[in-house]
């Protein structure tokens, strides 16, 4: 978008291309995966109109959900690791790692904004997104963010806003295109963004708080005021934009 040249989409298309006819279907084995690729295969099927890439996704979120998709609390473990009880949280809960479902939460905003209302499985990427979403909103903490081990708050307690962030970003898109309630969602989605607003985003401009890369909580790691990184601002503008479309329309 910030450049585009014919260089850049044929090695896209490319690329995508060969994933599209490939026999395999094994492709998005964690969490991550699904916000790196699903919404470039909702922009090449607008930029091509070949309904194969739709058709590929599809299948290749079914081989995903089977293995990370925890059907009771509707969210989505970091890997197959990861799945309960065989790995527990340090207080036997199920552990569900917060970027990891921010990436996947972001990911089904970003496709349900390209994917035809008149696709055969439309329906099933906004149930999921609006499923997940309850559930989201449901283990927020007080101060707005929302912990590394989401359902368990003690596994590595403290702030942590990469992962807030890419919720808060999902809530906010939800609400100000209609797929969730204002009425229901607004308090956790401002709460959110005045946690990211004014607790992680330090008077320097530094957004703090984000947990270095990685795949899990960890317990006993510290993440502060100075620990920032690339991602972390990156969804720190994405819940910022949708913050100011949803004020705009107030």
């Amino acid at each position: 978008h910030l450049s585009p040249s014919p260089e850049k989409i044929a090695r896209a298309q490319e690329v995508m291309e060969y994933q599209i006819h490939s026999n395999k279907q094994d492709y998005w084995w964690w969490a991550d995966g699904l916000y790196m690729v699903m919404p470039v295969m909702t922009k090449m099927y607008k930029l091509t109109g070949n309904s194969l890439y739709l058709d590929r996704m599809y299948t290749y979120l079914q081989y995903a959900d089977s293995i990370m998709f925890d059907q009771e609390a509707k969210l989505y473990y970091r890997d197959a690791k990861y799945v309960f009880p065989k790995h527990q949280s340090l207080h036997g809960k199920k552990d569900f790692w917060a970027r990891g479902d921010g990436w996947v939460f972001a990911a089904f905003a970003k496709v349900l904004q390209d994917l035809p209302e008149e696709d055969k499985h439309y329906t099933y990427y906004q149930e999921r997104f609006k499923e997940m979403a309850a559930a989201i909103m449901s283990c927020q903490q007080q101060e707005g963010f929302w912990t590394r081990s989401m359902l368990d708050s003690e596994h590595a307690p403290g702030r942590e806003t990469s992962g807030t962030a890419f919720l808060t970003y999902g809530l906010l898109w939800g609400i100000n295109n209609g797929l969730l309630s204002d009425f229901k969602f607004k308090d956790a989605a401002v709460k959110g963004w005045k946690y990211l607003s004014e607790i992680a985003l330090q008077p320097d401009g530094r957004v703090g708080y984000v947990q270095p890369i990685g795949e899990k909580a960890i317990p006993g790691q510290v993440v502060g005021t100075n620990s920032t990184a690339p991602f972390g601002v990156g969804a720190f503008l994405l819940a910022g934009s949708e913050m100011y479309r949803y004020l705009a329309q107030k």
